[in-house]
């Protein structure tokens, strides 16, 4: 595979935000909708030690090169929440982790099924399983390199820019990995493409949206993806994963966004 994960897991370093100028954010600060959207994202970045949780308990955790890319994507995403709890301090908003643990615990029995769920169906699917969580995670972080670079372009802002931009070349590489596992496994076997195409069309959703409360889920998504500048970037990522083996024709993205409400532009 082309991905070489000696080497990511190497290099890989948390993301850093001590050459910024925090002050500009006391000069210039952030309206409530972006702030709004940056707690929403730093939420989602701290809960994936839960998404990572549940996937330790299917096929996957057994290949290498996926346990091993895991345990630093884990690490990354954590850093990602601190810089952008950071940011929120710097306007006063204090990520309290007792109500991000409040924020998990609203989902009751739901979130204890989940790691039952994901090993019976892990188990009863086999190695092949390992390719739809390839592809989901191809389409989520092909999702967050594209929310992170349209909050950097609508806000323009000097110091969050930049953030926002370092995150998203972190989130990039997670891409890489995704995407080079789910070709390479999605062309080798029939029975995960279609696994995967099911998969897909029928459970996927906007990250975060398992989580977090519907209102917040179409304030963020409207607030990045509305308009002709937005479609064409919900028709991307729809496009790079219907380029998949297997997958041509999907159109997740931009079904999901119409569900949840986002004012698309006309085609």
């Amino acid at each position: 595979m082309a991905f070489d994960i000696d080497r990511y897991t190497a290099t890989s370093v948390s993301v850093n935000w001590d050459d910024l100028d925090f002050e500009e954010f006391s000069r210039t600060p952030l309206p409530e909708s972006t702030l709004r959207s940056l707690r929403y994202m730093c939420d989602i970045e701290y809960h994936t030690v839960c998404y990572l949780r549940d996937l330790l308990v299917t096929p996957s955790h057994k290949e290498a090169d996926v346990s091993a890319f895991m345990t630093m994507w884990n690490r990354e995403e954590f850093w990602h929440g601190e810089a952008l709890a950071a940011v929120l301090g710097a306007h006063g908003i204090t990520v309290d982790f007792d109500q991000l643990k409040a924020t998990r615990l609203k989902l009751g029995w739901k979130d204890r099924l989940d790691p039952i769920k994901q090993s019976m169906l892990g188990n009863i699917v086999g190695k092949d399983f390992i390719a739809v969580h390839m592809i989901w995670g191809a389409a989520n972080e092909w999702s967050a390199v594209a929310a992170y670079n349209r909050l950097a372009d609508l806000e323009k802002h000097p110091v969050l820019a930049v953030l926002l931009r370092r995150i998203a070349k972190q989130e990039a590489r997670h891409v890489a990995f995704y995407a080079t596992q789910a070709r390479e496994r999605l062309g080798s076997s029939k029975k995960a493409q279609v696994l995967a195409r099911f998969a897909l069309k029928n459970a996927w959703a906007p990250v975060g949206s398992s989580v977090m409360e519907t209102e917040e889920v179409t304030h963020v998504m409207g607030h990045l993806f509305s308009g002709e500048d937005g479609l064409r970037e919900i028709r991307k990522l729809d496009e790079h994963i219907s380029r998949m083996p297997g997958l041509d024709g999907l159109k997740i993205v931009e079904t999901a966004m119409i569900k949840h409400g986002v004012e698309v532009a006309a085609a």
